[in-house]
């Protein structure tokens, strides 16, 4: 086909008339006159993406119907840890050094890269426990003939790996600028890649996008299964829920495919999977500070208020049922005075598999050691969950007839009952469950810790006039002061690690620094007054290049927090007076900060904050009395708890405050809309009588 010619009338010729063919019946128009050239549109600037998460509003939303989750799910799948790659260095059994197959090597590299004197290793008995588990595993995953396959866990020495293992993190600690900054920038393209989703059209942020990678197995407390080889997952394994309209994410591992995708909008769930240890699912779910985990932690709360509505009538009820006829009417009621009144879990049966922590309906008579006749006393002793010690001597008296008769209920219980025998036998958690529900509908167990834990720290913190003329920093430790109150009655304990010691330790040391500074500078103030200012030491003039390696920073840091409190040049007797009230003031702040870290440091203040206290409560407390919320709550509870950021300052953890919101009648309790909490049983497998899971994450205390 020949190229068009130019336009006759770009030459100066008339362009041929344009002809237009009618049909019947219609009038010849003539052509449109054309339009001028539209400017080109500018592309839109691009958000930064906390602003794009933060700017869903989900909880001014309309709630979908009751059982469903989404409307439209969208996500990339999983990423998945890269395969293992052999490092060479040898066993050594029995003083011979020892080849091993890749697969072997991994296992291998699993238990000696686990410090010796950590939680696993650091304790005899759960070493013991430990190195069985995984030297059990280990040699099971051998073929039949394999050398190693009927040897002895004492005739293997793993130095030379952990020598391997002690040298690649010194490498990775000495890594260039340029090395972090390719692994800062893969971790961001995995993370744009899997670690966000579309939910109904709004984008969220994924909690656990990438596969737990094999290792051995911690698990929490005492557990029988520590050690064990937790085996690599592969995709062929893994069930993907995605909107039915949503595109199926492309398998990450060439060679695989998803085990299964469905679509189910009832669940919260991302992905599943079954791990092996204790053959049971695990989820990949959006993040803390999602709207799926929003919605559940709002209506748990403010669960937690609607029974602040009804509790006095529940407590009228169990008072009455400790005097009933029927043995498991007077289980029941005392079951739920230790649960409201010492805020225990509610307990479930263990496993020979599982470790050997009780709740209130699982105690054992061996759990309790009563008083000398004629007292009221008893000291109550058991591992809770992650078996963390619960002991408490409770004196019965101090809760009045009530207090009284429900310890001759307990001594009448463990009557004539062999130490390992349950105290309460009739009742178990999903009889005491169903009986709150018939007290208020959608009441469990664990609701009364969360109401008690927020009822607590609402009676502990100060007034607005208590804390006038405070300092931001006294008012944060008055507020820790509370929630100190809150982790004691919910026995949430940590382990003073080793670290933690060397962290006071060297905040004494700063503190007695500090001291000695303000002491010079004092001295020096009497020189200045004395005519001798000359005599004052002044600030080297040393080199101020950069350091090279950690050491050196720590060195150059710790020599210039030496000389901080010095001059450049000779100082005058007000420079050096503003000084040390600057020094006073630094050296109050950090005592008072030495004193509250001290206080705390066998508490943990985070587990409370993160899971049991209403968060409204600490917002509205810091807006009433000019705290920044930042000093409270890190950024990753900030960002959990944004839907409470909102609450005026005269906010209450209230009943009232919440049929306000509802109008709910205190007369006929309306059924409470449990479905983010019946969704998230069915996402994780749980019933009614389980325990909700509590994060492990510590909150970093300024």
């Amino acid at each position: 086909m020949p190229a068009p010619s130019a336009c006759p009338s770009a030459c100066g010729t008339p362009a041929p008339q344009t002809i237009y063919l009618l049909s019947q019946g219609h009038t010849a128009q003539p052509p449109p006159v054309p339009l001028p050239p539209r400017a080109p549109l500018l592309p839109l600037p691009l958000l930064p993406l906390p602003l794009v998460l933060q700017a869903y509003k989900w909880w001014e939303e309309p709630p979908l119907a009751p059982g469903r989750q989404w409307s439209h799910l969208e996500h990339n799948g999983m990423s998945f840890p890269d395969e293992y790659e052999p490092h060479g260095v040898p066993l050594m059994y029995d003083g011979e050094e020892m080849e091993l197959s890749p697969e072997d090597e991994e296992i291998a590299t699993f238990f000696a890269d686990v410090p010796l004197d950590g939680p696993q290793l650091g304790d005899a008995a759960t070493a013991k426990v430990f190195s069985a588990n995984f030297f059990s595993d280990w040699k099971e995953s051998m073929p039949t003939g394999h050398p190693l396959k009927n040897a002895k866990f004492d005739k293997c020495d793993f130095g030379a790996m952990r020598a391997h293992l002690q040298q690649r993190r010194l490498i990775k600690k000495a890594a260039t600028d340029g090395e972090r900054a390719a692994a800062k920038a893969e971790k961001e393209r995995r993370f744009h890649l899997f670690g966000l989703a579309i939910v109904d059209g709004h984008l969220e942020k994924v909690g656990n996008f990438i596969m737990e990678p094999p290792g051995l197995f911690r698990g929490r407390g005492k557990h029988p299964k520590t050690g064990k080889l937790k085996k690599r997952a592969y995709p062929s394994e893994v069930t993907v829920n995605i909107g039915e309209e949503a595109k199926v994410p492309q398998c990450p591992v060439p060679g695989f495919a998803w085990g299964n995708v469905q679509h189910d909008p009832g669940v919260a769930w991302l992905s599943t999977w079954k791990e092996n240890i204790n053959n049971m699912n695990k989820y990949a779910m959006l993040s803390a500070s999602s709207s799926f985990k929003g919605k559940s932690d709002m209506e748990k709360y403010n669960k937690a208020m609607r029974l602040k509505g009804h509790i006095d009538a529940i407590r009228r009820n169990y008072e009455r049922g400790l005097n009933a006829s029927t043995s498991e009417m007077r289980q029941l009621a005392t079951a739920m005075w230790l649960i409201d009144k010492l805020a225990l879990r509610v307990g479930g049966e263990k496993g020979e598999d599982e470790a050997d922590t009780v709740g209130c309906c699982t105690l054992r008579v061996e759990h309790m050691t009563f008083g000398p006749a004629g007292t009221r006393e008893m000291e109550l002793e058991f591992l809770g969950k992650d078996s963390m010690l619960f002991k408490q001597n409770i004196d019965f008296t101090a809760y009045g007839d009530i207090g009284s008769k429900v310890f001759d209920n307990l001594t009448a219980f463990c009557k004539g009952r062999k130490p390992a025998e349950q105290v309460f036998q009739k009742i178990d958690p999903t009889t005491l469950n169903k009986h709150l529900q018939s007290l208020m509908p959608g009441l469990s167990a664990k609701v009364f810790r969360t109401y008690n834990a927020s009822e607590t720290l609402q009676q502990q913190l100060p007034s607005a006039d208590a804390l006038k003329n405070m300092t931001v920093q006294a008012k944060v430790v008055e507020y820790n002061n509370a929630n100190r109150e809150v982790a004691i009655l919910c026995n949430h304990q940590r382990t003073v690690s080793g670290a933690m010691l060397k962290s006071f330790e060297n905040l004494g040391e700063r503190v007695a620094k500090v001291k000695e500074q303000r002491a010079d500078l004092k001295a020096w103030l009497k020189l200045a007054k004395d005519g001798k200012a000359k005599k004052i030491p002044l600030k080297g003039r040393g080199s101020s290049q950069d350091a090279d390696d950690d050491e050196e920073k720590k060195e150059l840091t710790q020599r210039k927090f030496e000389g901080s409190h010095m001059f450049a040049n000779t100082p005058s007797e007000e420079q050096l007076q503003r000084k040390i009230e600057g020094w006073t003031t630094k050296l109050k702040k950090m005592e008072v900060d030495l004193r509250d870290k001290e206080q705390n440091k066998e508490v943990s203040l985070g587990t409370s904050k993160i899971n049991y206290m209403d968060p409204r409560i600490s917002v509205a407390w810091c807006k009433r009395n000019e705290v920044p919320i930042e000093r409270i709550f890190a950024k990753t509870l900030r960002d959990k708890f944004v839907w409470a950021m909102n609450v005026p300052p005269d906010w209450r953890f209230d009943f009232e405050t919440l049929r306000a919101v509802t109008a709910e009648s205190s007369d006929e309790p309306k059924a409470v809309t449990a479905v983010a909490d019946d969704a998230d049983a069915k996402a994780k497998g749980k019933g009614d009588d389980d325990e909700e899971e509590e994060e492990e994450e510590e909150e970093e205390m300024d």
